[in-house]
């Protein structure tokens, strides 16, 4: 199962049909060659009752991976959107950080060891210097709870300006001051929004030891009359440089497990468009000499 001298690289679950099975999910993920799903427990209502699994759903998903010889390490918990750790409202708040204790417990019945927290105050409210305060506090508390479990926080830099870049994410995590909270980059957020300096801020976050995954996603850049592109774009089509940016990991000795993140739900070919997709990124990877 452990595949400790090659390169891992999963699959998001919103690239997979939604109403399928998680055991036929399981095997179109492993029959496109990926090593692991990347949970989501997005600001829907479905998917926020994951939280609520009771002990037996938890076992019935527990033996399903092993009878399937699979992984979910990861999960993506952008429920926070809806529910931020820095909203003004008492009652959000509350409800976010009871989400995130609920979190935490799933994740560790389950065997997840990242927990992926969006770059975000708050998303539907407007920002403020109170917002980013809250955001701070709550989050320094988050940390305190997934320490228990032996649980990693992943902070993921996101489509607005509050955390877009390595750099904004390090002066956070100075704040937060937690082994237990590190950065989960998006290549295409990250692309968009620091253009040509991607690379640096990379290989900074990869010396600072704070980056232990990376989102492989495609987008296009901000610029002074265009508000990007963050969502859905098919991979080749938008700005980044996945050849670059692979150069860029290689040199700095990058070692973490891959994400590829697609929005693919209500497709009729899944195995085949994602398979498609993870041949097109091992070849960026070889052009790029990481591999």
């Amino acid at each position: 199962m452990y595949k400790f001298d090659k390169l891992v690289m999963g699959i998001y679950e919103k690239a997979l049909p939604k109403k399928e099975s998680w055991s036929t999910k399981i095997d179109i993920a492993k029959e496109a060659g990926y090593d692991f799903i990347e949970i989501s427990v997005d600001e829907s209502d479905e998917r926020l009752a994951r939280l609520n699994w009771n002990n037996d759903e938890i076992k019935n998903m527990n033996n399903l991976l092993i009878d399937k010889d699979f992984r979910i390490p990861s999960m993506t918990f952008s429920g926070q959107k809806r529910f931020p750790m820095g909203s003004m409202d008492n009652a959000t708040r509350e409800k976010s950080m009871d989400l995130m204790k609920k979190a935490v417990e799933l994740a560790d019945k389950l065997g997840i060891r990242v927990i992926q927290v969006p770059g975000y105050d708050v998303y539907y409210e407007e920002r403020s210097d109170k917002t980013r305060e809250m955001f701070i506090q709550n989050l320094k508390k988050a940390s305190e709870w997934a320490s228990k479990a032996c649980i990693t926080l992943a902070i993921e830099n996101m489509e607005n300006t509050f955390l877009n870049s390595v750099t904004k994410y390090m002066e956070i995590a100075e704040e937060v001051d937690s082994p237990w909270l590190k950065l989960y980059p998006d290549l295409g957020n990250l692309t968009a929004w620091t253009h040509d300096e991607v690379y640096n801020e990379l290989e900074k976050g990869i010396k600072a030891q704070q980056i232990i995954a990376i989102h492989l996603k495609e987008a296009k850049k901000v610029t002074d009359t265009f508000g990007g592109i963050f969502r859905e774009l098919e991979f080749g089509t938008g700005d980044v440089d996945f050849v670059k940016t692979f150069e860029t990991l290689k040199k700095s000795e990058f070692k973490g497990p891959f994400l590829v993140e697609m929005w693919n739900e209500s497709s009729n070919t899944p195995l085949e468009d994602i398979k498609k997709v993870r041949e097109w990124m091992l070849s960026r990877m070889k052009e790029g000499g990481f591999i």
